[in-house]
Protein backbone atom coordinates (compact mmCIF):
# COMPACT_ATOMS: atom_id res chain seq x y z
CA UNK A 1 0.00 0.00 0.00
CA UNK A 2 0.83 3.94 -0.83
CA UNK A 3 0.80 6.57 1.36
CA UNK A 4 1.85 9.81 -0.83
CA UNK A 5 2.23 12.99 0.52
CA UNK A 6 -0.25 15.23 -0.90
CA UNK A 7 1.99 18.59 -0.61
CA UNK A 8 4.74 16.63 -3.02
CA UNK A 9 3.68 14.03 -4.78
CA UNK A 10 7.55 12.18 -4.62
CA UNK A 11 7.55 12.24 -1.04
CA UNK A 12 5.92 8.98 -0.26
CA UNK A 13 5.93 5.33 2.30
CA UNK A 14 5.44 1.96 1.17
CA UNK A 15 3.79 -0.83 2.58
CA UNK A 16 4.34 -4.13 1.29
CA UNK A 17 5.36 -8.20 1.90
CA UNK A 18 3.33 -8.80 4.20
CA UNK A 19 4.16 -12.16 6.31
CA UNK A 20 2.58 -14.40 9.37
CA UNK A 21 5.67 -14.77 11.88
CA UNK A 22 3.55 -16.54 13.48
CA UNK A 23 -0.48 -16.51 14.77
CA UNK A 24 -0.11 -13.58 17.06
CA UNK A 25 1.77 -11.28 14.54
CA UNK A 26 2.36 -9.24 11.03
CA UNK A 27 5.57 -8.45 9.54
CA UNK A 28 5.84 -6.33 6.56
CA UNK A 29 8.71 -4.38 4.72
CA UNK A 30 8.67 -0.82 4.10
CA UNK A 31 10.02 1.70 1.28
CA UNK A 32 10.65 5.71 2.24
CA UNK A 33 11.30 7.91 -0.65
CA UNK A 34 11.95 11.52 -0.99
CA UNK A 35 14.03 13.93 -2.84
CA UNK A 36 17.31 12.43 -3.01
CA UNK A 37 16.55 9.57 -0.03
CA UNK A 38 15.52 5.80 -0.61
CA UNK A 39 15.31 3.84 2.43
CA UNK A 40 14.32 -0.10 2.35
CA UNK A 41 13.61 -1.79 5.77
CA UNK A 42 12.30 -5.17 5.97
CA UNK A 43 11.18 -7.37 8.89
CA UNK A 44 9.28 -4.95 10.82
CA UNK A 45 6.76 -6.34 13.33
CA UNK A 46 3.81 -6.11 15.12
CA UNK A 47 1.79 -8.29 17.76
CA UNK A 48 -1.96 -8.15 19.06
CA UNK A 49 -0.20 -7.57 22.89
CA UNK A 50 0.97 -3.98 21.24
CA UNK A 51 0.08 -1.48 22.75
CA UNK A 52 -1.71 0.19 19.75
CA UNK A 53 -2.72 -1.33 16.45
CA UNK A 54 -1.47 1.36 13.51
CA UNK A 55 -4.23 1.58 11.89
CA UNK A 56 -6.08 2.18 15.15
CA UNK A 57 -3.90 4.83 16.05
CA UNK A 58 -4.40 6.18 12.47
CA UNK A 59 -8.15 6.17 12.97
CA UNK A 60 -8.15 7.73 16.14
CA UNK A 61 -5.89 10.63 14.18
CA UNK A 62 -8.77 10.63 11.54
CA UNK A 63 -11.72 10.69 14.63
CA UNK A 64 -9.47 13.89 16.12
CA UNK A 65 -10.22 15.72 12.68
CA UNK A 66 -10.91 19.17 14.11
CA UNK A 67 -6.96 18.93 15.92
CA UNK A 68 -5.07 18.42 19.01
CA UNK A 69 -2.36 20.13 20.70
CA UNK A 70 0.79 17.55 21.19
CA UNK A 71 2.34 15.26 18.78
CA UNK A 72 1.54 11.63 19.31
CA UNK A 73 3.69 8.83 18.62
CA UNK A 74 2.99 4.82 17.67
CA UNK A 75 5.65 3.03 17.64
CA UNK A 76 7.04 -0.83 17.53
CA UNK A 77 10.53 -2.57 16.57
CA UNK A 78 12.11 -0.39 13.84
CA UNK A 79 9.05 2.41 13.04
CA UNK A 80 7.93 4.66 14.65
CA UNK A 81 4.86 7.00 13.15
CA UNK A 82 4.91 10.29 14.34
CA UNK A 83 1.35 12.88 14.22
CA UNK A 84 1.36 16.57 14.20
CA UNK A 85 -2.03 18.74 13.54
CA UNK A 86 -0.92 21.68 11.37
CA UNK A 87 -3.33 24.63 10.73
CA UNK A 88 -5.30 24.13 7.91
CA UNK A 89 -6.51 20.48 8.87
CA UNK A 90 -3.43 19.17 8.06
CA UNK A 91 -1.49 16.12 9.25
CA UNK A 92 2.66 15.74 9.22
CA UNK A 93 2.82 11.99 9.61
CA UNK A 94 6.29 11.53 10.10
CA UNK A 95 7.45 7.97 9.39
CA UNK A 96 11.09 7.26 10.94
CA UNK A 97 13.01 3.73 10.32
CA UNK A 98 16.00 2.58 12.45
CA UNK A 99 17.46 -0.20 11.12
CA UNK A 100 18.72 -1.31 14.79
CA UNK A 101 17.88 0.17 18.39
CA UNK A 102 21.19 -0.60 20.30
CA UNK A 103 23.95 -1.08 17.16
CA UNK A 104 26.82 1.24 16.89
CA UNK A 105 26.65 0.71 12.42
CA UNK A 106 22.91 1.54 12.65
CA UNK A 107 20.84 3.81 10.32
CA UNK A 108 18.02 5.88 10.70
CA UNK A 109 15.90 7.41 7.72
CA UNK A 110 12.68 10.02 8.55
CA UNK A 111 9.94 11.55 6.05
CA UNK A 112 6.87 13.27 6.18
CA UNK A 113 4.18 12.79 4.49
CA UNK A 114 1.08 15.58 4.79
CA UNK A 115 -2.32 14.55 4.97
CA UNK A 116 -5.60 16.24 4.89
CA UNK A 117 -7.13 15.57 9.05
CA UNK A 118 -10.51 14.13 7.59
CA UNK A 119 -11.08 12.01 4.66
CA UNK A 120 -7.76 11.39 3.78
CA UNK A 121 -6.64 10.07 7.05
CA UNK A 122 -9.73 8.25 7.53
CA UNK A 123 -8.87 6.66 4.01
CA UNK A 124 -5.50 5.51 4.98
CA UNK A 125 -7.02 4.01 8.58
CA UNK A 126 -9.26 2.10 6.24
CA UNK A 127 -6.27 0.85 3.98
CA UNK A 128 -3.77 -0.11 7.09
CA UNK A 129 -6.75 -2.47 8.17
CA UNK A 130 -6.83 -4.40 5.33
CA UNK A 131 -3.22 -4.78 4.72
CA UNK A 132 -2.55 -5.15 8.33
CA UNK A 133 -5.93 -7.15 9.92
CA UNK A 134 -5.40 -8.06 13.65
CA UNK A 135 -4.41 -11.55 14.00
CA UNK A 136 -6.74 -14.06 15.31
CA UNK A 137 -4.85 -16.92 17.13
CA UNK A 138 -6.45 -20.11 17.01
CA UNK A 139 -7.59 -21.74 20.41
Amino acid sequence: MLIRCQEDHDTAVRLHSRYLPDEYGIGFAIDAQADGLRAQLRGIEVWVWDDAWLPDFIAQLAADYQGWDDERIWRTNHLSVRASFHTGGHVALTWHLHHWLTRSDTWQASITTWLEAGEQMKNLAADLREFLPIPTPSR
